[in-house]
């Protein structure tokens, strides 16, 4: 894949140094991959559009700076990115990143240092954070709906929006979720992957 179309697949409208940041990361993630297992070995092979690119889809859906919050961010996805993308897009958003693993926490802050983005990262538990006041709160493949909804609940804003990327089984986890929470959802339709969405969420409460 040549620069140019890694600037304009799926919509990934960014300036050269921050293709050259987001370069930096896809290089770190194969280096330390092997090591600590941060992205499946089948998506590694397609780490752009499989991971970098449905990140990219998740800060351009949000509609709105201040705090953000990712949680479980594991590899990176879509926290890093999200970083990435902030220090040209959004340079007063403030970008944390809360993962309990501490290898990943390492290789998350070496990230941070060898692009050069501004980002806080938390080593605890969701859970256990002191709650963040959130202006957007993320997560990638961490947990049913339910479940990052009660983490939303501790740690957005009550103006705030969640940004969760599902896969075709969005429908199920939104019905099964309406019985606990009370929420307002926009399913946006997946750039990278059919069927998928960004469930774009506020209003959370309690039933």
């Amino acid at each position: 894949m040549t620069d140019t179309q890694r600037l304009h697949g799926g919509g990934a409208d960014v300036s050269r140094e921050t293709l050259e940041r987001l370069k930096i990361f896809e290089s770190l993630v194969e280096k330390w991959n092997p090591k600590i297992n941060l992205v499946s070995r089948r998506s590694l092979n397609d780490l752009w559009n499989r991971h970098i690119l449905d990140s990219i889809q998740v800060f351009k859906v949000a509609e709105r700076s201040g705090d953000w919050v990712d949680i479980g961010s594991g590899g990176g996805f879509p926290g890093l990115v999200v970083a990435i993308l902030a220090k040209e897009k959004a340079p007063d958003q403030r970008v944390t990143l809360i993962e309990s693993d501490q290898r990943k926490c390492v290789f998350l802050r070496t990230v941070a240092r060898e692009t050069g983005v501004l980002c806080r990262v938390l080593s605890e538990r969701i859970e256990q954070v002191e709650p963040q006041k959130a202006s957007v709160l993320s997560a990638r493949a961490l947990a049913d709906l339910s479940s990052l909804l009660e983490f939303a609940e501790r740690h957005l804003d009550k103006t705030g929006t969640a940004l969760f990327p599902k896969g075709a089984t969005w429908k199920k986890e939104v019905e099964d979720a309406r019985k606990s929470w009370h929420f307002d959802v926009n399913p946006i339709s997946s750039v990278t992957e059919e069927g998928s969405v960004v469930l774009r969420i506020t209003g959370v409460s309690r039933v």
